[in-house]
């Protein structure tokens, strides 16, 4: 996969990933996936969509894992 996605998740992150780590990790998948960049102007809605809905999907993900021993991510 893309190298420059960091894990978010404790241990990997000492603290609570933010929107904006969210948000870059989405935005490098996408790039990856789509292999543009930065996508054209007929393209950019989608593109945009695209990284929005990622993100959301990662930011559930975060907040309903569970680090081992049980204790939740924040």
């Amino acid at each position: 996969m893309c190298r420059s996605i960091k894990t978010l998740r404790p241990p990997a992150l000492p603290e609570e990933a933010t929107e904006e780590d969210i948000r870059a990790a989405a935005l490098q998948f996408v790039r990856k996936v789509s292999g543009f960049r930065a996508p054209a102007a007929h393209n950019r809605e989608v593109f945009d969509q695209a990284v929005d809905e990622i993100a959301g999907a990662t930011a559930r993900l975060l907040e309903g894992l569970e680090v081992r021993g049980g204790v939740r991510t924040p």
